[in-house]
C-alpha cells in the first residue's frame, strides 16, 4: 500500500486491533470513573438524608429501589460530560506516559486517524446518554420525584396569585391555592372574544374534585356582556369542566424532568399559550437533554488535545 507525501497511511475506517484497544480504555475507565464517583455521591446522599428518611419513616425498600436505583442514571447522564472529560485525559495521558502516543504516530498512523476510535468511543456515549434521556430516565424521575415529593420535600402550602391562559381567549385567576385541601380562593374565569370581555365567573372559593375532573364551585356568579344587555346568575354551587388541574397549579419546576420527548413538547405548547413562566426550565430541559449527548464529542476532542503529549508534570 502506497504512502502519501507526509510518509502517512491513507485513511482507513475499518476498525483495527488499535482501535479496539483505544475504545476498551476509553469505555473501561469511562464506566469505571462513573461507578466510583456515584458510589462515593451515594454515600455523602445518604449521610445528608438519613434524618429525613428516618425522620418521615421512608421504607428501606422505597428508599433503595425508588430513590437510589432511580437516582443512578439521573445523576450518571447529568454528570456524563465530566466522566468523559476525566476518562479520556486518564488514560491518554498513560498512553502517552508509555510512549504509546509517539509509537502510533512513529508507525505512519496520522494524528487524525488516532482520533477515530475516540469519536467512536464519544458516538457510543451520546447514543447511550440520548437513550437514557428519552426512554429511561423520564420515567425514573417520576418515581424518584415522587418518592422525594413523599419523604424529603417540605410542601408549600399556598400559592398565590396564580395568573393562566387556560385556552385562548380564557383567563383564571386565583388569588391563593391550597394544595393540602386543593381550594383556590377568589376564583376568577374571564372569556374574552378579541379585545371584548363576553363573559366572567367568579366564586369564593373553587376545590379541584380530581374524581370527576371537575372545579367545584362555591358562592358564585356568572356576568355575560354584550352590546346591549349585562345578564347576571349566581347560585350556591356549580360543577364545571375547566382546562386546567389541580396539578397544574402545584407543578414543581423539576416535574418536566419525568417527561418523554412527545409529552415535553405538548406540555411547553400548553405552557406556552397558558403564559406560564415555567416554560423556561422545560425549554432547558428539552435542550440540554440534546446538548449533553453531544457535548462528549467536544470534551473528548479537548481531552485528547490536552494529555497526548508526555509531560514532566505528569497527569496532573
Amino acid at each position: 500500500m502506497q504512502r502519501n507525501k507526509n510518509n502517512r497511511r491513507p485513511y482507513n475506517f475499518h476498525i483495527t486491533t488499535l482501535d479496539w484497544y483505544i475504545i476498551r480504555k476509553f469505555i473501561g475507565t469511562y464506566f469505571f470513573a462513573i461507578l466510583i464517583i456515584i458510589g462515593i455521591v451515594i454515600i455523602f446522599d445518604i449521610s445528608e438524608k438519613i434524618d429525613d428518611f428516618v425522620d418521615k419513616e421512608a421504607p428501606l425498600r422505597a428508599v433503595v429501589v425508588d430513590y437510589y436505583m432511580n437516582f443512578i442514571p439521573y445523576f450518571m447522564n447529568m454528570f456524563s460530560p465530566l466522566f468523559v472529560f476525566i476518562s479520556v485525559i486518564f488514560f491518554t495521558s498513560k498512553l502517552a506516559g508509555h510512549s504509546e502516543i509517539i509509537a502510533m504516530l512513529s508507525g505512519g498512523i496520522s494524528f487524525n486517524r488516532i482520533m477515530y476510535p475516540y469519536i467512536l468511543s464519544a458516538l457510543f456515549i451520546a447514543i447511550l446518554s440520548l437513550a437514557l434521556n428519552w426512554f429511561v430516565i423520564p420515567p425514573a424521575n417520576k418515581n424518584r420525584l415522587a418518592f422525594e415529593e413523599h419523604y424529603l420535600k417540605t410542601r408549600t402550602e399556598y400559592n398565590r396569585n396564580i395568573h393562566y391562559q387556560v385556552e385562548p381567549g380564557s383567563y383564571v385567576y386565583i388569588e391563593s391555592y391550597n394544595t393540602w385541601n386543593s381550594t383556590a380562593i377568589r376564583f376568577t374565569l374571564e372569556t374574552f372574544r378579541g379585545n371584548a370581555l363576553i363573559s366572567k365567573l367568579s366564586a369564593e372559593t373553587a376545590r379541584w374534585d380530581s374524581t370527576s375532573g371537575k372545579w367545584r364551585l362555591n358562592e358564585y356568579n356568572i356576568r355575560r356582556f354584550s352590546d346591549t344587555a349585562h345578564k347576571v346568575t349566581w347560585g350556591r354551587q356549580l360543577d364545571t369542566l375547566i382546562n386546567i388541574t389541580g396539578a397544574d397549579l402545584v407543578r414543581r419546576k423539576e416535574s418536566v424532568e419525568q417527561f418523554n420527548l412527545s409529552q415535553l413538547n405538548r406540555f411547553i405548547e400548553t405552557l406556552r399559550m397558558r403564559g406560564d413562566t415555567n416554560i423556561k426550565f422545560a425549554l432547558i430541559q428539552k435542550n440540554s437533554r440534546l446538548a449533553i449527548p453531544f457535548s462528549s464529542f467536544i470534551l473528548t476532542i479537548m481531552g485528547v488535545a490536552l494529555s497526548s503529549r508526555k509531560r514532566r508534570g505528569g497527569m496532573a
